[in-house]
């Protein structure tokens, strides 16, 4: 088999970066960290297969940040960034793939002709990194915090990720730190390479792939982000409306959360108003028609089913464009049943659908004071607004 595969390294605790979140799943504009890694390796058309290695206990929050992704399953990692990477290597042993780039989960903006000069340099070498030439002059510190000595910076680089290497040769090597024991002691990938004796190559890499350990930078990130340092993007909204008239029943579905009620609501699926219109209005900022089309009411093999589906599907589709969704806001209209009591289990389960923070998700509610079909408590309908951030699309008009 040919195929490259990316292995991107996110089981660290990132204890520098305090927070309540490890800093791979922390929010950068409106998606975790690693999500943004995650969508760079798995829109890129040199790449086969994107596999995420994770702490065993943040299974969830890597759930929430690939949601939408067609990923497999993540793998455990271990103690320390060289266990873990050996796991994913042996993870992927039984795909036989040509190569492997070696990502640090926590690193958001790696571009495009990053990777692309990475995978060239794979043409020539058994191993090439992402680097970046010492500008800055370097002092030793002596015992007391003065300068003891200053160093040369000729030839002197710092790396990044990704890190690509032929597969079998650095599987080979990873299998040989660890068994030396000396896996933990090597600080990157491309020291375990030249331990094992492989010739290792420098690429150019890129100022905004920086690695977020602090919250500050984060904020560089952020920056780099609403600058267009990387790509210029573009930002779209979404409508979406949706109506369903009451029948018999005991429950209504709403924003993903069942509550009590004295009847159900009747028509496609679950009948859930609230992520028909939300689904309805990604679709619309996409310009990829309504849930009618990708879902038809006729088809019987959705009837009575869960529409997260449906929202699943159009975040799919975000993330298949390379977008991102920025926020979503949906506001229920009837005059029963109450949806104060229900408003933050409703607004976390659309955040976690959608792949983004709460803080995100706006889930409210209004009445038509007693007019309408609304009014009467003939039914229950909603809006949603969603906002996108896309890559740019070619003009193909005349």
């Amino acid at each position: 088999m040919s195929e490259t595969v990316a292995l991107i390294v996110a089981a660290g605790r990132g204890h520098r970066f305090g927070g309540d979140l490890p800093k791979q799943y922390a929010s950068l504009a409106g998606q975790p960290v690693l999500r943004h890694a995650l969508e760079a390796y798995r829109r890129h058309p040199g790449i086969g297969t994107v596999q995420a290695v994770i702490h065993p206990d943040d299974r969830a929050l890597y759930d929430r940040a690939a949601a939408g992704l067609d990923l497999p399953d993540p793998v455990p990692g271990g103690a320390e960034r060289q266990d873990s990477v050996a796991l994913g290597l042996a993870a992927l042993a039984s795909r036989r793939p040509a190569r492997v780039l070696i990502h640090d989960g926590a690193r958001p903006l790696v571009g495009a002709p990053l990777i692309d000069r990475v995978l060239a340099a794979l043409e020539r070498a058994p191993g090439a990194i992402a680097a970046l030439p010492v500008l800055d002059t370097l002092k030793r510190a002596g015992p007391e915090g003065g300068i003891a000595e200053t160093l040369p910076r000729a030839g002197l680089w710092r790396a990044q990720t990704p890190q690509g290497f032929h597969f079998a040769p650095i599987l080979a090597a990873h299998e040989a730190a660890q068994g030396r024991g000396r896996g933990r002691a090597l600080t990157d990938d491309a020291a375990v390479a030249e331990r094992a004796g492989l010739a290792v190559t420098l690429v150019e890499g890129a100022p905004e792939n920086i690695k977020v350990t602090t919250q500050e930078d984060l904020m560089q990130a952020e920056l780099w982000l609403s600058a267009g340092a990387r790509d210029a993007r573009e930002t779209r909204v979404g409508q979406g409306f949706d109506v369903h008239r009451f029948g018999p029943g005991d429950r209504v579905t709403l924003c993903g959360i069942e509550i009590p009620h004295d009847a159900r609501l009747l028509g496609h699926s679950d009948a859930d108003v609230g992520l028909h219109a939300l689904t309805d209005a990604i679709l619309g900022a996409l310009s990829a028609g309504d849930i009618g089309q990708h879902f038809p009411p006729s088809d019987p093999q959705w009837r009575g089913a869960d529409s997260g589906l449906f929202l699943e599907h159009a975040v799919g589709l975000v993330a298949a464009r390379g977008g991102r969704i920025l926020h979503a806001d949906i506001t229920l209209i009837c005059e029963r049943p109450k949806i104060g009591p229900h408003r933050a289990a409703m607004t976390e389960r659309v955040a976690h659908l959608l792949g983004i923070a709460p803080e995100r998700v706006s889930v409210k509610a209004t009445t038509t004071e007693g007019l309408g079909l609304t009014g009467r408590g003939e039914g229950l309908a909603a809006q949603a607004v969603a906002t996108l951030s896309l890559p740019p699309q070619a003009d193909t008009g005349s």
